[in-house]
């Protein structure tokens, strides 16, 4: 299975290329700031949060291209910052339009989500308290599948334009095409995609549950969990574990998805598509 052949080059890549998990821990150190204001200043870390979110959303793309061709050139041999700042910058555009389309979709099913919810609240509760529980209950079932049907619909979309980045930087697809190529790939091979998926979805439990732990020892505050009292060297050993876990998972994610990406559409890691992409400019739309 390709999700599996997959594992072993992705290793490969980050073992001969540290510089992937540099890059991505760098995002991770970012973050730090917000904790140590969390408790003390909690409005100045909203807006810290806020403003870092702005910038985010505008630097993702730039990261995005950069990260998935220093993938592609670490699964063939070695590769360095040239290839991050050439790629880009080559597909920054496209990228950054492409990610507002799927940023305002999910925009899209959020507000529906809450909408949805607040629905199922207020009938479900109204028809209780009108002393017609049996109209409530009704209420209640009717909001909840169609609510379950907009989630799966959700996680479908979501899971079909999935390589849509990869599609762009690495086969210099425009952005249309980024997305059909993604829907086409996982169309014809959706168990190998689902096996991906699977692995995806472990190494993030694994990780989300790490990094969680250390965020809340970052952050201290009202908790059920029995957590120790904080001092600077569990912080110190906090915020390492926080931006080491960040940078290893979010390392493998990208050499592990271009491996996987190359696997089913076929293209060669380092190949004439991975080098086109950085070398075009930047506005293929």
């Amino acid at each position: 299975m390709a999700a599996l052949r997959s594992l072993r080059p992705a290793v490969g890549a980050l073992t001969r290329n540290p510089i992937l998990i540099v890059l991505v821990g760098l995002y991770g150190l970012v973050q730090l700031p917000q904790f140590a204001l969390q408790q003390s200043q909690p409005l100045v870390a909203a807006a810290v949060s806020l403003g870092l979110t702005g910038l985010l959303i505008l630097f993702v793309p730039f990261f995005q291209g950069g990260i998935i061709s220093m993938a592609d050139e670490a699964l063939a041999g070695r590769t360095g910052l040239d290839a991050f700042i050439a790629a880009g910058k080559a597909n920054y555009v496209s990228l950054l339009v492409a990610y507002l389309a799927v940023f305002a979709i999910n925009l899209v099913f959020g507000f529906v989500a809450f909408v949805a919810g607040f629905v199922l609240v207020l009938f479900g509760g109204a028809g209780i308290a009108s002393g017609s529980p049996e109209l409530g209950l009704a209420t209640l079932a009717i909001v909840a599948i169609v609510g379950l049907l907009f989630v799966l619909v959700y996680l479908i979309v979501n899971f079909a334009i999935q390589f849509y980045a990869h599609a762009i930087v690495l086969d210099d697809a425009d952005i249309i095409a980024g997305f059909k190529r993604s829907v086409g790939l996982v169309r014809r091979n959706l168990l190998g995609v689902l096996g991906y998926t699977a692995v995806l979805i472990a190494g993030s439990l694994v990780i989300g549950g790490v990094s969680s732990v250390a965020s809340l020892l970052l952050s201290p505050g009202p908790s059920a969990l029995p957590l120790p009292e904080a001092s600077l060297p569990l912080l110190v050993v906090a915020a390492v574990v926080y931006v080491g876990t960040i940078a290893v998972g979010g390392a493998f994610y990208a050499a592990y998805s271009v491996a996987f990406y190359r696997s089913i559409s076929g293209g060669v890691a380092g190949g004439v598509g991975g080098t086109a992409g950085a070398g075009t400019p930047g506005s293929r739309l």
